[in-house]
């Protein structure tokens, strides 16, 4: 086990890739800290040999969800050492970073499309993406009465007017105008219950 800062970098993770195939790297923190992680194992070419586990120091994380990890700290450290790898989709973004739990924004007003499919035109209250099976899935929300639209593809871009966007739990340091989120060539090889 070796302790590193919140959102390690290139220093921090690289030499913990040296290990041999198959040898599982458990992360334990925040959606950041593994996306942090799974960024160096992607710049490495690492994907299809190291299986990545994942205990949340939240447990209402959307990677925890998404991955259908236990509640229970203990529990969630037992499936990382123990559980099957199983091959996960990694979504890549325009910025170099990576999609684990969800990227989130809005109020919003602009134009997004998931693959040939208008996710987007004109304003909306929020506008959340997360990885999916094909790749990402959407969900934009218009207004109080009004049924959220949800819709999927291997790729999702956004162009609006200049909005905050919080990934992976961390706000992004400036607002953006476009942002892409598209699913990676290769995928994760996860320890996950789902």
């Amino acid at each position: 086990m070796r302790e590193v800062p919140a959102r390690p970098g290139r220093n921090d993770v690289d030499p913990l890739l040296e290990g041999p195939s198959g040898e599982p790297l458990i992360v334990v923190g925040t959606d950041a800290d593994l996306a942090a992680v799974v960024v160096r194992i992607m710049r490495k070419n690492r994907l299809g040999d190291i299986p990545v586990g994942y205990v949340p120091a939240d447990p209402a994380s959307p990677a925890a969800r998404l991955w259908g990890l236990p509640a229970d700290p203990g529990e969630a450290l037992a499936l990382a050492r123990d559980g099957e790898p199983r091959p996960r989709t990694l979504v890549r973004d325009d910025s170099g970073g990576v999609l684990i739990g969800e990227a989130a924004l809005g109020p919003v007003t602009g134009e997004a499309y998931c693959d040939d499919t208008v996710a987007l035109r004109g304003s909306a209250r929020s506008f959340v993406v997360r990885p999916a099976a094909e790749g990402v899935a959407v969900r934009v929300v218009r207004g109080l009465f009004r049924r959220a639209v949800e819709v999927s593809g291997r790729a999702c871009q956004l162009g609006c007017h200049p909005v905050d966007v919080v990934q992976n739990g961390v706000p992004h340091p400036r607002p953006v105008t476009r942002w892409t989120w598209y699913r990676h060539t290769e995928d994760l090889l996860a320890i996950t219950n789902g």
